[in-house]
């Protein structure tokens, strides 16, 4: 029977960084130099920019880590809840979904890839292999889903944290879901919600980090982005510390948000608050197109002030930037 190649086996021989030849490859692996070669453009196809040096063979621009569900399991809490690592998935977020039922709290789903990965308003995340860390955690919470006003911003605040213990120096948060390094985004949330009014309920929160972007895609973005390794040269070379950082975080904020709410979060967060004082472009808020950010209230809604009031804006529909100038 003809053996298929999966193309987190090419990329297994590639993580080193060092030039491999397509023969040595096709020899390594059992296939044919076709076979090789035909993986080799699969992955540059999904956005991993795979190098090939004359006489010397395919590699990357850079060493990688690939994610390894024990390690991160074992940096994350041992005894935790489980901790999940697929090589591609549509989206983290669809595969909790698929298993919420049955999964323990707090599980967490990893990919190295996603197909089809989303962020807020139905905007697709761009989500190259191993270039970036893509999850997704499960918590219940016992009341319904309006209990869960401002829960973007708790996990927000502790996205920031973790990668500000990791090393990636100061950093803000734009409401309701942006981490961002120099007024370019580095990481996003996305928080989705099923249950009945009353409750319980079942929130999904997804995370996107931008470990390294590939050359092509910043240019291709209509805004401002960065990525860890721009402030981290070693961030993927730590990628599975970093997961685990990321999941200690933002379990620990999920129960102390289902015990106390938003409030053990508002200072952290209006310390980053890149909104705050700043003069406001919004989209979608009929009536409200410009004022000036006055942080948020205390259900996490966002507060514009305009011509003399104050507007407390709570829609996920609602596009926020900061005015030009």
């Amino acid at each position: 029977m003809k053996r298929v190649l999966h193309p987190r086996e090419v990329m297994q021989q590639l993580a080193g960084g060092e030039p491999v030849s397509g023969e040595a490859l096709a020899e390594h692996l059992g296939v044919t130099r076709a076979a090789v070669w035909k993986q080799i453009a699969a992955l540059r196809e999904l956005g991993l920019p795979v190098q090939a040096r004359t006489k010397v063979g395919y590699c990357l621009p850079w060493p990688v880590q690939l994610l390894d569900a024990a390690q991160i399991r074992q940096e994350s809490g041992p005894a935790g809840p489980p901790v999940h690592v697929h090589w591609e998935l549509p989206s983290t977020q669809d595969a909790l979904a698929a298993m919420q039922h049955e999964a323990p709290d707090l599980t967490v789903v990893l990919a190295e890839y996603q197909a089809s990965g989303r962020g807020r308003r139905g905007h697709g995340w761009v989500s190259p292999p191993c270039l970036g860390i893509y999850l997704s955690c499960l918590k219940r919470f016992a009341g319904g889903p309006a209990t869960l006003a401002g829960l973007s911003i708790a996990a927000g605040v502790a996205v920031a944290d973790a990668l500000a213990d990791t090393g990636a120096g100061e950093l803000q948060l734009k409401w309701p879901n942006d981490v961002l390094a120099d007024g370019a985004k580095l990481a996003g949330i996305l928080i989705e919600v099923q249950g009945e009014y009353d409750g319980p309920c079942i929130a999904r929160v997804g995370v996107g980090v931008n470990v390294r972007l590939p050359p092509s895609l910043p240019g291709a973005l209509d805004q401002a982005v960065t990525d860890l390794a721009a402030r981290m040269p070693r961030a993927l070379l730590a990628r599975n510390a970093l997961a685990a950082c990321l999941i200690r975080h933002l379990r620990a904020a999920l129960l102390d948000f289902e015990r106390e709410g938003l409030a053990p979060f508002l200072r952290a967060y209006a310390g980053r608050d890149m909104l705050a004082g700043r003069s406001l472009v919004l989209q979608g808020m009929p009536g409200l197109a410009r004022g000036t950010g006055r942080g948020v209230d205390a259900r996490g809604a966002l507060l514009v002030e305009h011509e003399g009031g104050v507007t407390a804006i709570q829609s996920s529909h609602v596009s926020v930037r900061l005015a030009p100038g």
